[in-house]
């Protein structure tokens, strides 16, 4: 198979990062639109992905759109699929989707119709009557946008942001892959210095690392498409090979870590540990209060907020004592991300530029001083 057409969900906000992590794989023909960009490539291209990028939170094949504003249309519409290509006569193809703003609104309606139209193709390509749907999974994704169905297959499995070294965390930590959009927004380097005087479970200081250090974000971890006939194997060897020689173990990066709660302490140094790149920060328990700027490091951070009025009280005060301690400069860039609306009021400092993130389903900003 010569090309396939890949597809990368993301945070809405860091399609200019993915976009530059796919052109860095590879990735042709690439469109971008709201929370995805689609691109060409082959199948060490899919493995590449999965990989690398850092940003993205899966990685998709596209196998067609059409339109849909009827049972009938989404049965014709998937029937018409080549899955063959991709799904062998033993393996187990599940089906899970949404649906959007469109005449056919009944997810498991739609689960049901696309469930039977693969069934029916495969049947007839395969000229058998039962999947016993024993082997490799091959997970059917559709999404289903203003009576316009695309039909997926997913090559990840669980989500790129488990890179497999954050085994624990704290009560709200930030995504891997949103942390890693924001070092990226930081231009962190080999060099670069990094400080977070809130590190949580340690994530910003981890993500920085690997980025500093040119370390493959997945190279931790399997996906889902490692178990399909259709990928030779040694792709996946050959990939993973080079990525460990890509690492660069003579980086000068350096990460420190501040927090109050001693078990947070803990939780980085141990995530730190799985990840590989303890030995390249220092996390130390301590109260903002006490912080004292790091020379010449990029501070990177996501302070606590509260839901509640008390709380949202509380994180304003925390706002101040962070302005006070901080003092951002081009020598001292600093980047903050927070849904407070008025937190340059409390940091007291306007922003030198401001970037809309979700950090979930939580609209953010992050706000980035380097002046």
């Amino acid at each position: 198979m010569d090309k396939i057409r890949l597809c990368c969900p993301c945070h809405f906000g860091l399609e200019s990062v993915l976009n530059y992590e796919i052109k860095k794989i590879g990735g042709e023909n690439i469109t971008v639109t709201d929370g995805k960009i689609s691109f060409d490539g082959d199948f060490r291209t899919l493995v590449k992905a999965n990989l690398w990028l850092s940003t993205a939170e899966r990685v998709l094949i596209e196998l067609g759109s059409f339109e849909a504003r009827s049972f009938e249309e989404l049965y014709q519409g998937v029937k018409a699929l080549p899955l063959e290509d991709y799904i062998g006569r033993n393996d187990a193809f599940p089906v899970k989707g949404y649906s959007l703003n469109s005449k056919l609104h009944s997810v498991p309606d739609c689960q049901k119709i696309v469930k039977k139209a693969s069934v029916d193709r495969l049947k007839d390509k395969y000229g058998i009557s039962w999947f016993d749907e024993d082997g490799a999974v091959h997970q059917i994704q559709f999404a289903i946008r203003k009576d316009v169905c695309t039909i997926y297959l997913d090559t990840t499995g669980q989500g790129l942001h488990k890179r497999g070294y954050r085994r624990n965390s704290n009560d709200a930590p930030i995504k891997e892959t949103l942390a890693a959009g924001i070092i990226d927004l930081a231009r962190v380097r080999a060099d670069t210095v990094v400080c977070d005087p809130m590190c949580g479970s340690g994530t910003f200081l981890i993500e920085a690392a690997y980025k500093a250090l040119n370390v493959a974000p997945g190279l931790r971890r399997n996906f889902i498409a490692q178990k399909w006939d259709i990928i030779d194997e040694k792709l996946w060897q050959e990939e993973r090979a080079n990525a460990m020689d890509l690492i660069d173990r003579k980086g000068k990066f350096a990460g420190f870590g501040f927090d109050i709660d001693d078990m947070a302490v803990e939780l980085t140094r141990d995530n730190a540990k799985k990840a590989g790149v303890g030995s390249k920060l220092t996390v130390k328990q301590q109260d903002i209060a006490k912080f004292k700027a790091i020379d010449n490091a990029t501070t990177i951070c996501n302070p606590p907020y509260g839901e509640r009025l008390l709380q949202i009280r509380e994180a304003e005060e925390l706002y101040k004592k962070l302005g006070e301690k901080l003092c951002p400069s081009r020598e001292n860039p600093c980047y903050i991300i927070s849904p407070h609306e008025e937190f340059e009021k409390f940091f007291g400092k306007k922003a030198d530029k401001k970037r809309k993130l979700y950090n979930g389903m939580i609209k953010c900003n992050l706000y980035m001083y380097f002046r």
